[in-house]
């Protein structure tokens, strides 16, 4: 803890008030009691803490799941009434934007899939970067189980769809591979402690590695021809990345301004510009600019710093000693945060509650109006999409967790059993976000992308449904069992 310095008065006070008597800080054990403690004015108090409210509301991942399956709803609903042809001239309107001497103009639509989803890819780059630095996948052998998992959950839904598409609708075999990982960690959350916190833990490592695959496949089979010209733009902008981390650049600000650029050199050049957010998250330090060993220490000459430039006879505005020394309190403070977590810090509320929300507004526009149920139905893209989701990831999921364990490559994690393993194998199958955004580059046929995306969307209900009432029903007969055995006993 820090020196609790001798302040008597809050800083805002004047000198002819009253004293306000504070309690000792050292007995205040909670984050409310802490702001009361430190801020003055109750309108600043309440802010705080509606703002607390709005954090602890907006970090729920199942709050995020619900608000871009009702965005998904409203699109189905907005594409079947009289506004659909307005909200379709907006989609399809050009809009561009300029970066130095750079430009883009293109379609709205085109924008909010490889422009704002690229913001999303960067999320996904820092979660997978964090993985790799301090979570699952630094221990190669404790994740190798999900991650060969994942494979097999990859490659059984390809082969389903394939087998019932060749020609030309071959080239949507990647849509029911993925896994989406906000919207499955979302339902998941609805099953409270039927499913152990193992499980969880497993279920993000193998999401994880499939979208991993899904970058790989994104990349190598879903590219344009590449423009020579400004495949050397990218590499030049990688470059530069690359010297600014080996630099030790800690400010976003500059990884900002080269992830932008990156953005539009990868846009032109024929590469899917979404990738660019991975590629920029991967340059973004870990490390903190601050020796955290000494930090204690350090704020503890400060705290006797401010302590003694404090003029409780003055008003803050006169303190010039006090508030520079406090700036300079705060800006070593604000530099112990990595930028890879002020980065994420600062996107994840945008990415989960608009430019998701926006995407599955702006891709959920499916249009049943006049059109022949029987014939989406009977579609082999549609069959393909969704057979393979619903039931190639859990076959996929199931049977090399199985095989690998069998074996005795490896076993499962401790309080996860096979239950818990086939909810996950089931839940495998919600595969919204890149699952549309791959419909969209394989088929340049609207029918196809309608058909693709009927799938999808069937095969994310149909998957989560099954997922929960899976869970609930072997529950409640695990339950029964043990009673049976209780009983007898």
């Amino acid at each position: 803890m820090l020196n609790t310095p001798r302040f008597s008065t809050p800083l805002s006070k004047r000198a002819n008030e009253e004293p306000i008597e504070i309690p000792d800080v050292t007995e205040l054990d909670d984050e409310d009691s802490m702001r009361r403690f430190i801020y003055d004015e109750p309108a600043v108090i309440r802010r705080l803490e509606q703002r607390s409210t709005f954090e602890s509301i907006t970090s729920n991942g199942t709050v995020a799941a619900a608000v871009m399956v009702l965005a998904a709803i409203l699109a189905v609903i907005v594409a079947n009434s009289p506004a659909y042809e307005v909200v379709e001239q907006i989609l399809l309107s050009t809009v561009g934007f300029v970066i130095g001497p750079l430009s883009v103009n293109a379609p709205l639509e085109v924008l909010i899939n490889d422009g704002l989803m690229a913001v999303f890819f960067l999320l996904v780059g820092i979660e997978l970067k964090y993985e790799m630095k301090v979570g699952q996948l630094r221990k190669p052998r404790q994740a190798a189980l999900p991650m060969l998992a994942a494979v097999g959950g990859v490659a059984v839904p390809a082969l389903i769809y394939l087998a019932f598409n060749h020609g030309s609708t071959s080239s949507g075999w990647a849509i029911p591979i993925a896994t989406d990982i906000a919207f499955a960690l979302g339902v998941m959350s609805l099953l409270g402690d039927r499913i152990a916190p193992e499980t969880k833990v497993f279920f993000q490592t193998l999401a994880i590695a499939d979208d991993i695959l899904a970058i790989v496949v994104l990349a190598v089979c879903y590219g344009q021809t590449p423009n020579i010209a400004w495949c050397g733009a990218v590499l030049a902008v990688i470059v530069l990345l690359a010297m600014l981390n080996g630099a030790h650049v800690y400010s976003l600000k500059p990884y900002s301004v080269l992830g932008a650029v990156l953005w539009v050199c990868m846009y032109k050049s024929g590469i899917h510009a979404t990738l660019s957010g991975v590629i920029l998250a991967f340059f973004l330090p870990v490390q903190t600019e601050v020796r955290l060993s000494a930090l204690h220490d350090w704020l503890d000459v400060w705290a006797t710093e401010l302590d003694d430039t404090y003029d409780d006879e003055a008003h803050v505005l006169g303190q010039h000693d006090f508030t520079d020394d406090a700036n300079i309190v705060e800006r070593v403070m604000h530099r112990v945060t990595p930028p890879l977590h002020r980065a994420e810090r600062n996107i994840s509320v945008t990415v989960n509650f608009v430019i998701l929300p926006l995407f599955a507004f702006a891709n959920a526009q499916v249009r049943l109006v006049g059109v022949d149920i029987g014939t989406i139905i009977g579609n082999s893209v549609t069959q393909g999409a969704f057979l393979g989701a619903v039931i190639g990831k859990p076959i996929g999921i199931i049977l090399v967790t199985f095989v690998l364990v069998r074996i005795g490559f490896a076993k499962l994690p401790r309080h996860v059993d096979w239950m818990q393993v086939t909810a996950v194998g089931i839940m495998g199958g919600l595969g919204f976000t890149m699952s549309i955004l791959i419909a969209g580059l394989a088929f340049p046929d609207p029918e196809l992308v309608m058909a693709a995306k009927c799938a999808i969307l069937a095969g994310s209900v149909t998957s989560a449904t099954l997922g929960i009432v899976y869970v609930y029903v072997a529950d409640a007969l695990a339950s029964k069992r043990a009673r049976k055995q209780k009983e007898a006993a």
